[in-house]
């Protein structure tokens, strides 16, 4: 991999860790769905014109319903559920839960294979044996460090996983030949849209404090506008399958800035789960052969790509 390319995976990295940190600190004092309004408005409108400059919205029109269909489970019900489980859950925890978002994709890949994955991800011992252990490790997070009194968190976490394995799909059978810029950025407004009525009559009656605006602002310029963008260009230097890569790495840095900075609980069962969880991940999504064709594409061929920046499994942004 390139300099360019590590330092485009480390920020990405980064980048989608923090996202956990400032949904917790939004929702203490605006609901979930006002932070969902106010993240998708302003970040939708930052990616319009670089949008419209680059003649990414065209085409689009004839591929509203698949397009609606993503921005309902990849970003309007996903963020709506975070921000409920985080005003129960720690955001630590909740970023370690949705590093099994891998497992959930694979597991409804094998369960599509011929249908809208290929014949070769079929499982097999190595792989069910991934998702047994990464189960393990998220029975340990929530058999340990979860209260009685959180299990509706923890549904919403699971809806989470769901909706970010399910949105790939979405991408792979309806989207793939359309921009990627131009649909996430439709999807944001189009989710603005949605939220608007219950956003407005749920807005809080005075400004929340200084601390949950820049949260706002941090999650719709930093991890959400300028985040997608990076992404792309990650995309076209390393190609999607390595990209991905960086859904390991998220929750570890959402568990150092929860501990950091929120005071948030270390234990031996977050270790051994986060542990788990990841070694199972590895095991039941790596591929049998070789990386995929566009993980080979030379990097001046990639460059070229990425002009059209095509859709190709995004990692699921929280």
């Amino acid at each position: 991999m390139s300099r360019r390319g590590w330092l485009l995976f480390v920020a990405m990295g980064v980048i989608w860790g923090v996202p956990y940190l400032l949904i917790k600190v939004a929702v203490e004092e605006i609901s979930p769905s006002v932070l969902v309004l106010g993240r998708t408005v302003l970040a939708g409108l930052i990616l319009l014109p670089v949008a419209l400059a680059r003649g990414h919205l065209r085409g689009l029109r004839a591929a509203w319903l698949p397009i609606l269909a993503f921005a309902l489970v990849e970003i309007a019900g996903p963020w709506l559920l975070l921000g409920v489980a985080e005003q129960r859950l720690s955001s630590s925890l909740t970023g370690l839960l949705l590093a099994s978002v891998p497992l959930v994709a694979a597991l409804l890949a094998w369960l599509g294979a011929g249908r809208w994955t290929p014949a070769d991800d079929r499982p097999d011992v190595r792989r069910v044996l991934g998702l047994l252990v990464g189960v393990a490790g998220v029975a340990a997070l929530v058999g340990f460090e979860v209260g009685s009194g959180d299990v509706g968190a923890v549904v919403a976490v699971a809806g989470v996983s769901v909706c970010y394995a399910v949105g790939p799909i979405i991408l792979t059978r309806w989207l793939s030949d359309l921009p990627g810029l131009g649909v996430i950025t439709v999807s944001l407004l189009v989710t603005a849209l949605i939220y608007l009525p219950i956003g407005v009559a749920q807005a809080p009656a005075e400004l929340p404090s200084a601390k949950v605006v820049w949260s706002v602002v941090g999650l719709a310029v930093l991890c959400t506008a300028v985040a997608f963008v990076l992404f792309f260009e990650l995309i076209a230097e390393i190609g999607p399958s390595r990209a991905t890569v960086i859904t390991y790495l998220n929750p570890a840095v959402a568990l150092l800035l929860g501990v950091a900075i929120l005071d948030e609980t270390f234990t031996v069962a977050t270790a051994v789960g986060f542990v788990l969880i990841l070694a199972g991940s590895v095991l039941a999504t790596r591929s049998r052969g070789p990386g995929r064709d566009a993980d080979r594409v030379p990097r001046a061929r990639r460059s070229v790509d990425s002009d059209c920046e095509k859709v190709a499994h995004p990692v699921a942004e929280p």
